[in-house]
C-alpha cells in the first residue's frame, strides 16, 4: 500500500500531549523533509482523507496527518498528531469535549488547539503547504487552524461552504477555498475527480518557483480609501522612486485588519498610516470597524510609522436603514447605493483624538494634521466641509500627545500634492533615525 511507505515523524502522539501540556521547549528531531499538512476530522470522514493523502503521496510528497475530529479516529491510515493532542493543546480534553455535548464548543476548541500545534510546527520548519476538507464544523476548524500559517505558505480547503461568505473565518489569510460540489461524506464519481484536482493543487502550489522581490530597501504598508485615493497614489510613486515596495491596503475593516496582523507579522519596515477612519466606525457602529486592535501593531513592533487622521470625518454604513437609530438624524451622504456615510461631530472627534495618541504615545510614531480637509469630501465647499469639527479633532490630538509623541500641522489638504511630499519625507527621516 502507498500509505505504507510514509514515515511516522514522531511515532504515537505523547510527545504532543506533553508538549501541549507544558509550556517548556523540548527538543524534538528534525523532519527529514519537507511535508504537505493534511488535517481534518478523520472521526467521520477517513474514507475522503485517505484517498486524499494516497493521491499526494503519489505525487511524491511527505505528508503529516493531524485528526481534528472530536468523536475518534480511523485505522485507515497512519495519524500523526492525534485528536486528544489537539484538545490538550487547546487545555481541554476530548473526555471533557464530549461530555459537554456542545458541537459549537467542540468545534471551536478543536480548531484553536490545531491552531497552536500549527504555530509549533511552522516554528520547526519543514511545512510546506496545508490541506483540509469538511463541510460546516470542519471548515470552521480548518480556516481556524490555518489562522496559524504565515502569508505566503499555500493552504486549501476543499469545502461544502465555498460559495458562502466565510470572510470572518478566513481572517487575513491567503486561503483557497474550493467547492466540493457534494458532501464530503465517502466516495463518489462527482467527489474522487475533485479530491484529486485538489491534492494536484496543493501539491503544485507547495512546488511553485515564487519570483525574487525587485525591492531592496523594504516593504511598507499604506493605508487608503476612495477619499484618499489622491494622495496614496502620491506617496506610493514617492516611496516607490525611493526603492521601497508599497502594499496599500482598503480602510474597510478587513483591510485594516490584515494590515494590523501582517504588520505583527513582521512584513513591513514602516507603516504611512494615511487612512485611519476604520476608527470612526469602531466608535459609531460602521461596517468598516477594524476591531479595537486598529493602530497597534506598529507599535507592538516598534517600526516607525506617520499617522494621518485620514476620513475621520466619516463613519460608514450600507444602505440608509441601516444607520442606527440614534444616527439617522444626522448629517448623511450617499457615496453609493449601498454605502451611506455620516459626518462625524466634534463630540466623536475628541474622542478619536484622545484613542490616537492614547495608542500612538511612547511608539516611534509622528502624527502629521492636514488643516484645511482630511478627506475628499472634506474641501472647501464640499458636502463634510466643516473646519470646526476638524479643530475639534485637532485640538485633542495636540492636548493628549505626550510621552515624546510628536504632532506636526500642514496647511495643505490630505489629498494635495505637497501634503503626500511632506508624509513621505517625515517616514522616510524617521526611517533612516531607526535604520
Amino acid at each position: 500500500m502507498i500509505r505504507s511507505s510514509r514515515r511516522f515523524f514522531w511515532g504515537k502522539s505523547a510527545l504532543w500531549l506533553l508538549l501541549a501540556k507544558i509550556e517548556t521547549i523540548l527538543y524534538i528531531p528534525p523532519m527529514p523533509s519537507p511535508y504537505i499538512l493534511i488535517l481534518g476530522c478523520f472521526d467521520t470522514k477517513a474514507e475522503v482523507f485517505n484517498y486524499l493523502c494516497e493521491r499526494i503521496l503519489q505525487a511524491g510528497e511527505r505528508v503529516v496527518m493531524m485528526n481534528t475530529g472530536s468523536m475518534g479516529t480511523t485505522e485507515a491510515f497512519l495519524v500523526d498528531i492525534e485528536a486528544e493532542a489537539v484538545a490538550q493543546a487547546d487545555g481541554t480534553t476530548l473526555e471533557d469535549i464530549r461530555q459537554k455535548k456542545d458541537r459549537g464548543q467542540a468545534v471551536a476548541r478543536m480548531g484553536a488547539g490545531a491552531a497552536k500545534i500549527i504555530t509549533r510546527l511552522v516554528a520547526e520548519g519543514g511545512l510546506k503547504a496545508a490541506i483540509s476538507m469538511g463541510g460546516g464544523g470542519g471548515t470552521y476548524i480548518a480556516l481556524s487552524a490555518m489562522q496559524s500559517i504565515p502569508l505566503g505558505t499555500p493552504k486549501l480547503c476543499l469545502t461544502t461552504l465555498a460559495a458562502k461568505d466565510l470572510s470572518r473565518p478566513m481572517g487575513h489569510k491567503d486561503i483557497t477555498l474550493m467547492p466540493s460540489v457534494v458532501d464530503v461524506a465517502g466516495m463518489n464519481s462527482i467527489i474522487r475527480p475533485i479530491i484529486e484536482q485538489a491534492a494536484a493543487a496543493i501539491c503544485a502550489m507547495a512546488n511553485a518557483r515564487l519570483s525574487e522581490n525587485a525591492t531592496n530597501q523594504g516593504s511598507i504598508a499604506i493605508s487608503m480609501f476612495g477619499n484618499t485615493t489622491a494622495c496614496v497614489n502620491q506617496c506610493t510613486s514617492l516611496l516607490e522612486k525611493a526603492g521601497y515596495e508599497v502594499m496599500a491596503f482598503h480602510a474597510n475593516g478587513v483591510g485594516g485588519a490584515t494590515m494590523e496582523a501582517l504588520i505583527r507579522e513582521g512584513v513591513f519596515a514602516s507603516v504611512l498610516d494615511v487612512t485611519t477612519t476604520e476608527l470612526a466606525d469602531e466608535l459609531c457602529q460602521g461596517m468598516c470597524s477594524a476591531g479595537p486592535g486598529r493602530l497597534t501593531a506598529a507599535a507592538k513592533m516598534g517600526i516607525p510609522q506617520v499617522v494621518v487622521p485620514g476620513c475621520l470625518d466619516m463613519v460608514n454604513y450600507s444602505e440608509p436603514d441601516t444607520v442606527p437609530p440614534q444616527f439617522r438624524d444626522r448629517h448623511l451622504y450617499s457615496w453609493a447605493p449601498n454605502v451611506t456615510l455620516m459626518r462625524t461631530n466634534a463630540a466623536e472627534n475628541k474622542l478619536l483624538g484622545k484613542e490616537i495618541t492614547d495608542k500612538l504615545k511612547g511608539t516611534n510614531a509622528t502624527i502629521i494634521l492636514p488643516l484645511k480637509g482630511i478627506s475628499q469630501i472634506d474641501n472647501e465647499g464640499d458636502i463634510f466641509h466643516n473646519p470646526e469639527v476638524n479643530q475639534a479633532l485637532f485640538d485633542s490630538i495636540k492636548e493628549n500627545a505626550g510621552g515624546g509623541l510628536e504632532v506636526s500641522e500642514a496647511k495643505f489638504h490630505i489629498n494635495d500634492a505637497a501634503f503626500a511630499e511632506i508624509l513621505v519625507k517625515a517616514l522616510l527621516k524617521k526611517m533612516d533615525a531607526k535604520y
